[in-house]
């Protein structure tokens, strides 16, 4: 199984201007936790849920600050046709739930993000299902 098997496709994403107040209620609006900030097509930062609370509230920001202030700049993604074992591996070994999925190594153009929610939702294998609970388990002591 791929990875566009299984991704969430037409991802919601913000302009590199957007406050937090904008993400917050852009992830409320539709119902995620994650939401990629943009440079016109260049992916510049994400933001999940829980850096508005770790970062945005810890560090005393406002909400009508730049969400750019707390993103993460370190944007970690797959490709459409890798294959979901692989992708497991991967977000287990950065500690991540979730990946922005580019269409191709040429083009590099967002089609999708993929969670570890996404995998285990059309998981069939059983022992894929255990990579998964696996790679969920990162955030245990």
């Amino acid at each position: 199984m791929q990875v566009r098997e299984v991704m969430t496709t037409q991802p919601v994403y913000l302009k590199e201007n957007a406050t937090i107040r904008e993400v917050a209620q852009a992830m409320r609006n539709n119902d995620t936790g994650f939401e990629p900030l943009t440079d016109k097509k260049k992916v510049i930062g994400v933001l999940t849920d829980r850096d508005i609370v770790v970062r945005a509230l810890a560090q005393g920001k406002n909400p009508d600050d730049l969400a750019r202030s707390i993103a993460t700049e370190k944007v970690l993604y797959t490709y459409q046709d890798v294959e979901i074992e692989d992708v497991v591996q991967n977000m287990k070994e950065q500690k991540v739930q979730r990946l922005l999925v580019l269409n191709n190594k040429t083009d590099k153009d967002l089609v999708g993000i993929v969670s570890l929610g996404d995998i285990a939702d059309k998981c069939k294998d059983p022992e894929l299902a255990k990579k998964v609970a696996n790679a969920a388990g990162h955030y245990e002591s």
